[in-house]
């Protein structure tokens, strides 16, 4: 009886010292007060499982090996971006942009340090066999260099075009180079295309890995979000498509086709595209920025179109917020008319209020998503927000045709974004994402003419009708609320 006394108080006091330590550290680290409170009631009042809890996804931790990486990092893009700067041949004209456009680049260069460029041109492709297609011939084509970064690759159909164009590069001499997602890509690497690649002198690299030891120096769901394709540096594919062919994609979720779009960029947009990409690749396999220059012979790129956009990478550790900050931005630039699509919405109250605020002040704010998504909980959590935003104006659309997968904003038709980053708090606080923030009316209304296209393929929710859904469905919703921020 002693002894179990003993070891009784022993726990006690381990507990008392573990709980002590990490509300120390929840207060130090200064999260919003009401989550810095949850997490400190929880290390407090469930033992020892709740401590193990906050170290899995309390914090964005990404390790300090990686943060060492990611500060070299910005040594290296602070180089480029001179370089970038000083061999300019195109300046923005900003006289021909909103005030707010300007605006917006100065943020961006605060958070990220990536001017917006001029001279850039480029094409939206929104039907996957075409983006496929014209993704092997852009390969196909390569004369010095591939630069690929995907989330998700999935081996069938055309994506195996991409695959066979991709290795024919490299055996003609093309550097080559690839970084799929650890668990993104988790099924494709337990195939034998890999290994396909790596023999026919493909590089390729699995980002972020996972496993136990992830676990104790950082966290396991910091996942690579990035869709980058550079071909010779003198094009570039961005946008929300994993390298997938629909058609043989996640077929067995009822969810219908994925419906994707990108862009195919020419011109100085290309570089910090590629800049991007490079980084990534730094930090998975430490080889230097100056050999990855060297073999895929990369060089200056030439202004060519009209066009004016600031690529914004986020992620933990590198810069933290910077999409979300650009994001609500572009929320509060539209003046008339703001119309938003996303798979996943599942926003932070920043986003929320931002949303609300601007349908409040009579911007007719129009929130297309997928009526069906691959997730149960990010749908019920995804719900229970609707209603605040209908209470404030938001017209929301459900598409029907498929698991709408782009990810866009259009302010005015004058400010856009368009990239890899959902509405929901993964992508905007746990994911490795980058996004095109694009100022100007061509690019604008050709990205608003696509969402008016998948606006007519919606149905249009009703508050009235949605009022009526059963109590069980309002619990779930709520319920499923309270995991928003990994969802």
């Amino acid at each position: 009886m002693w002894m179990i006394f003993q070891f009784s108080t022993l726990l006690t006091i381990l507990h008392i010292v573990i709980a002590l330590t990490l509300s120390i550290r929840v207060i130090m680290r200064r999260p919003a007060t009401g989550v810095a409170l949850a997490w400190v009631l929880l290390v407090s009042a469930v033992p020892f499982i709740g401590a193990i809890v906050y170290l899995l996804v309390g914090e964005r931790r990404v390790g300090l090996r990686r943060a060492k990486r990611l500060a070299e990092l910005r040594v290296d893009y602070s180089k480029l971006v001179e370089m970038i700067e000083q061999r300019a041949t195109a300046v923005v004209d900003w006289d021909r942009h909103q005030p707010v456009a300007r605006g917006m680049d100065r943020l961006g260069r605060a958070l990220v340090g990536f001017p917006t460029v001029a001279g850039c041109g480029g094409t939206l492709y929104c039907d996957a066999h075409e983006i496929l297609e014209a993704i092997a011939a852009d390969i196909r084509a390569a004369e010095k260099s591939v630069l690929m970064e995907f989330y998700i690759w999935n081996a069938g159909g055309l994506a195996d075009d991409v695959l066979e164009a991709l290795m024919q590069a490299a055996q003609r001499g093309v550097s080559c180079r690839l970084l799929v997602d650890a668990l993104g890509g988790r099924p494709w690497w337990k195939g034998d295309q890999p290994q396909q690649l790596r023999d026919a002198g493909v590089a390729v690299e699995a980002a972020l890995p996972v496993g136990i030891f992830q676990t104790l120096v950082g966290r396991n769901d910091l996942r690579l979000h990035r869709k980058i394709v550079v071909v010779d540096g003198r094009v570039a594919w961005t946008g929300s498509m994993n390298l997938v062919d629909p058609r043989y994609f996640k077929v067995d979720a009822n969810v219908g086709q994925w419906i994707d779009c990108m862009l195919r960029a020419e011109g100085s947009v290309v570089m910090p595209l590629a800049m991007t990409m490079i980084g990534d690749w730094l930090l998975e396999t430490g080889e230097s920025l100056e050999e990855i220059i060297r073999s895929a012979k990369l060089t200056y790129v030439a202004p060519k179109g009209e066009g004016d956009m600031q690529v914004i990478p986020s992620g933990p550790g590198e810069t933290d917020d910077a999409i979300l900050q650009m994001m609500l931005s572009t929320i509060s630039a539209a003046q008339e008319e703001l119309v938003l699509t996303t798979p996943y919405f599942v926003p932070d109250d920043s986003m929320l209020r931002a949303l609300r605020g601007a349908a409040g002040r009579g911007v007719q704010v129009d929130l297309i998503l997928p009526a069906k998504v691959d997730s149960l909980m990010t749908r019920f959590a995804a719900r229970s927000y609707y209603d605040e935003l209908m209470d404030a104006g938001v017209r929301i659309h459900l598409y029907e045709d498929g698991l709408l997968h782009t990810k866009s904003i259009t302010a005015d038709r004058h400010v856009s974004m368009f990239g890899t980053a959902n509405l929901d708090m993964r992508s905007l606080w746990l994911n490795y994402e980058v996004c095109l923030f694009v100022y100007g009316d061509d690019f604008g209304q050709a990205l608003y003419a696509i969402q008016n296209s998948y606006i007519a393929a919606c149905e249009q929710l009703d508050p009235e009708e949605w009022a009526k859904r059963s109590i069980v469905e309002r619990f779930l919703e709520n319920l499923f609320r309270l995991f928003s921020p990994i969802l």
